[in-house]
């Protein structure tokens, strides 16, 4: 379709319809993390480690949806993707043990990735790279009532209907969003996508990882990535089982969070229309400033002391996530699905498999945080000493 200012109103609902699969399926069952481990007699640190598996596999999943989304459509996989995830959560609700919980939450990733990978390709497809940017931005910050909503609704649930009405609501919603998407979507791939080979053909994937830009700012994307995602695992249990929290409290704090990321994302297009360089050098920044007060409170045993520099990363990362991920795409108007099914694989599979091994440290919540925002500086140090602009040339 054109890249136009005059994008249906429909692509843009049907848009944030698609983004709100993968959080929502995070973020639902947070409150009842204590009530699986105690159902299902495992420790908590196995029901963080679906969280993470499931990313794994909304990432992985990616190399075969990207090129399918390229050669067959948006829409189709769209609709097969809604389909396997709602399936695999009504198999979740039926869990009886660990293994079983585990391997539907796999399951449900790789629906989630088609979710995922058409969203950006339909982006990349409908805008161009600067206008791509702040959608995405606007998309993040609609991602962010997710956070808000998601674990409130997980709470009242799971204390009136039982943990597994977490995955019955997530399977209800799937085939809600399948009767709408195969109704209202309109097809955005656009006449001149480039297909060649073979789906199982990953040496397709080899020219966009050896263009730098790409490559820098997916690298963004997978560190920042983690950070959210050693949050989200992490935080139940510090909050509620270490720190004393009520489920009622730590729905409080996560929805402060998610105010304030909303507002950093709905904030973000600004300096992103400005300069995507100096907004990617200012959300790197703020998640420096966020690895230093992490440091500085990290002997406080509060939640406050937490959750604090929590608040600063998520502006942070608000203000980073849009301008890389416009910026890694922006050289492949033509492979777009494929381009987005790679940087997906980075951020989701990279993010949540490093994340996988870090929580195997023992790390306190607060520690492993702030390790995974160490990470970033060499990046924020890279990109500061680009005077040339190599990494992140103007657009």
């Amino acid at each position: 379709m054109p890249k136009t200012s005059n994008t249906p109103a429909s692509t843009i609902l049907i848009l944030i319809l698609l983004v709100v699969f993968c959080p929502l399926a995070i973020d639902i069952y947070l409150p009842a993390f204590p009530v699986i481990a105690s159902q299902l007699a495992v420790p908590e640190q196995h029901i963080q480690q679906t969280i993470s598996l499931f990313l794994l596999t909304v990432g992985l999943g990616q190399l075969i949806a990207g090129p399918l989304a390229d050669k067959y459509g948006r829409k189709p996989l769209t609709l097969f993707g809604m389909t396997l995830y709602g399936v695999s959560a009504l198999a979740a609700s039926y869990a009886t043990s660990f293994e079983m919980l585990l391997l539907a939450r796999l399951i449900q990733g790789f629906g989630a990735c088609a979710t995922f990978v058409c969203a950006f390709a339909m982006v990349r497809d409908s805008f161009n790279a600067n206008k791509s940017a702040q959608v995405m931005s606007y998309l993040n910050g609609v991602i962010c009532f997710i956070p808000a909503l998601a674990p409130i609704l997980g709470a009242w649930l799971t204390l009136n209907f039982g943990w597994q009405s977490n995955f019955l609501f997530l399977a209800s919603f799937a085939f809600i969003s399948l009767f709408l998407v195969l109704f209202f979507a309109k097809e955005t791939r656009p006449e001149n996508t480039l297909y060649q080979g073979k789906i199982t053909d990953f040496s397709r994937f080899i020219p966009i990882l050896k263009n730098h830009v790409f490559l820098f700012h997916a690298m963004i994307c997978l560190l920042a990535m983690a950070v959210i995602i050693a949050f989200v695992s992490t935080a139940p249990s510090w909050l509620m089982s270490h720190l004393g929290l009520s489920t009622h409290e730590f729905t409080v704090w996560f929805t402060i969070n998610a105010v304030l990321s909303i507002l950093a994302s709905f904030t973000a297009p600004y300096f992103i229309k400005r300069s995507t360089r100096k907004a990617l050098l200012l959300g790197l920044g703020v998640l420096f400033f966020s690895g230093l007060l992490m440091l500085t409170l990290i002997g406080f045993n509060t939640p406050w002391a937490f959750m604090l520099p929590i608040f600063v990363a998520s502006i942070g990362f608000s203000l980073t996530l849009g301008s890389a991920v416009g910026k890694a795409l922006e050289p492949f108007a033509t492979q777009a699905g494929t381009a987005s099914a790679l940087i997906g694989v980075m951020q989701m599979s990279g993010a949540g498999l490093l994340v996988s091994i870090t929580l195997q440290f023992g790390l306190s919540a607060p520690l492993l945080v702030l390790m995974h925002l160490t990470l970033l500086v060499p990046l924020l140090i890279l990109l500061y000493c680009d005077k040339t602009q190599r990494l992140h040339p103007s657009s």
